[in-house]
């Protein structure tokens, strides 16, 4: 990324010299993305992140249509949600979808939703805060028979476990980059041919026409290069990372015979890990935990420290008074992934004893 942060600083929209030399590179890293997704390099559009292009997706495609329903799967990120709220205060009729107690969505009960004029269906490849991976496969052909445009939030899931736009065929798909060791602030929305957008900025030719504004070229150039090299090292990563995660669930029931595995039963992301816990002040324990150096989350990184139930645990019907959520990444060790265990149990037992006491 340096040199197009420094002394290639030319604008992509410009004709001279330094302006299409950094659109050069700010194509490369289109056709890049689009090769690693099986996708065409016209159907990748650079944004400021997954919130972006979840909101592109479903506000982009409720725009262009308006009229029908929008769908989408209790367990959605917020960006989703919020958008599937915005269009319903523009007219949109939005209708969510359950998953069982493992997180994972009731496809029967999507089908029955799919009778009718359908705008768009969200379904996340994968969820954020417990793992769980969806149907998207399954999901994907049952909204191509009904003729049912699907937008899926790829975001955890890309980098990490295989996803092709080729292999299921969705029409839209977002991803972020710093979600496989890319740059903050930078994101790209799969955006299959023939799929009508309304852009969400307005003001530039950019993208497409679907993202108006001064291309991140350093951003772009950082996001390709960081899923070239996550794809290289999928496959060892993701088995390096399934067994540390394993052995660490392992080690933390072995500890704390109490704790409870959110999406146990169903097939999970490699590194994440979100486990339940009773009889515990949840503000208390995270705030110790950090204290001892050990970062984990309530749930997901992005509500965290928020007071109310996690959506996803409501949905799923469980109900803990502390969820935590461990995320393991190409730099995790199994040193780590021991010293986290025993900080972990020695934390919990302090703040189960101040709990006990009165204390908290």
């Amino acid at each position: 990324m340096e040199p197009y942060l420094a002394n290639r600083f030319g604008n992509p929209s410009s004709v001279h010299g330094p302006g299409r030399e950094a659109r050069a590179a700010l194509e490369d890293a289109r056709a890049r993305v689009a090769e690693a997704l099986g996708a065409r390099r016209e159907e990748i559009v650079f944004t400021g992140g997954g919130t972006e292009s979840d909101n592109l997706a479903m506000l982009g495609r409720w725009r262009a249509v308006r009229s029908g329903s929008v769908i989408l799967s209790a367990i959605e990120h917020s960006a989703v949600r919020e958008s599937a709220a915005q269009a319903a205060r523009e007219g949109a009729e939005v209708a969510t979808v359950a998953v069982d107690e493992a997180g994972r969505l009731d496809v029967a009960a999507l089908e029955e939703l799919l009778d009718g004029p359908v705008v768009v269906v969200s379904v996340m490849w994968a969820n954020n805060e417990v793992g769980a991976v969806q149907p998207v496969d399954e999901v994907a052909r049952l909204c191509d028979a009904r003729g049912a445009t699907f937008h899926t939030d790829a975001v955890q899931a890309v980098g990490h476990i295989p996803v092709s736009v080729e292999r299921t065929p969705c029409h839209l798909l977002a991803l972020s980059a710093h979600k496989f060791g890319g740059p903050r602030g930078v994101g790209a929305l799969f955006v299959r041919s023939g799929t009508d957008l309304q852009p969400l900025l307005h003001g530039g030719g950019q993208e497409s026409g679907l993202r108006a504004g001064t291309s991140n070229v350093a951003g772009a150039v950082g996001l390709a290069t960081a899923l070239d090299a996550a794809l290289t090292e999928l496959e060892a990563e993701r088995s390096r990372l399934g067994a540390l995660r394993d052995r660490l669930q392992a080690r933390l029931l072995a500890a704390v015979p109490d704790l409870d595995v959110n999406a146990a039963s169903t097939e999970r992301l490699p590194h994440i890990l979100s486990v339940g816990l009773n009889g515990i002040e949840p503000d208390l324990l995270l705030p110790s935990l950090d204290l001892e150096g050990l970062a984990v989350s309530s749930g997901s990184a992005c509500q965290s420290g928020s007071h109310s139930p996690s959506h996803v645990m409501v949905a799923m019907g469980r109900r803990h008074d502390a969820v935590i959520r461990f995320s393991m990444g190409w730099t995790t060790t199994e040193t780590e992934m021991e010293r986290a265990v025993e900080l972990f149990v020695r934390t919990l037992d302090r703040v189960r004893a101040a709990t006990a006491g009165g204390l908290a």
